[in-house]
């Protein structure tokens, strides 16, 4: 008896040129779709398609989404349907875009800062803050120094805008961003994530 795992050979289960040559010729098709490999794999299928004798306008490679019609003796095109790869995210089924993919690849590489500041309903002055926190960035701990400045830095945007009328919530948060992006990028070479929150006391 022969163990199953002796032969580590791995066999196609896909056919040569001479077996998909040999089927077309049992078949005589008037019409060929090549459709599973890559695209190399899909040509070299209509050169043997083209080789046993199908003329080569009853021959579509076709992409994802293509509509091929077919009408009386004439097969082509006739348009696109939404398709291709559905993103599965624990119970969520293609409701992963590319932002969020994108969010997801920038928060892996270069973490994330909060920046947390309340104000005064009034005067528009610092209440309480700015508070940092960082998570897969950097320990604030042993940053403790590049923290203290960039705390510094969103003290002094806050004092600018507090002062300005009308006073912009918008504007005060692109500052934030703007300013500690240019910051720790010069202290790091890294592009966190930066979220301002802001409340109002």
């Amino acid at each position: 008896m022969v163990s199953a795992n002796k032969y580590k050979v791995h066999v196609t289960g896909h056919g040569s040129q001479e077996e998909l040559k040999m089927m077309i010729n049992l078949m005589n098709p008037k019409f060929l779709i090549p459709v599973h490999g890559e695209y190399r794999h899909l040509y070299a299928h209509q050169k043997v398609g083209i080789a046993a004798g199908i003329k080569r306008e009853n021959i579509i490679i076709a992409e994802k989404g293509d509509v091929i019609e077919l009408k009386g003796n004439k097969m082509g095109l006739s348009g696109k349907v939404s398709a291709g790869n559905i993103l599965i995210d624990g119970s969520g089924v293609g409701d992963v875009g590319n932002i969020v993919l994108r969010d997801r690849r920038l928060l892996s590489q270069d973490g994330i800062l909060i920046v947390v500041v309340t104000l005064n309903r009034q005067d528009k002055s610092i209440a309480a803050g700015p508070e940092i926190i960082s998570r897969g960035f950097v320990y604030v701990r042993e940053s403790e120094k590049m923290i203290a400045e960039a705390t510094e830095i969103v003290s002094e945007i806050v004092k600018k805008n507090g002062s300005r009328q009308p006073f912009d919530w918008s504007t005060l948060k692109q500052e934030m961003r703007d300013a500690l992006n240019q910051f720790f990028y010069e202290k790091t070479k890294r592009r966190p994530m930066i979220l301002p929150i802001i409340m109002e006391y």
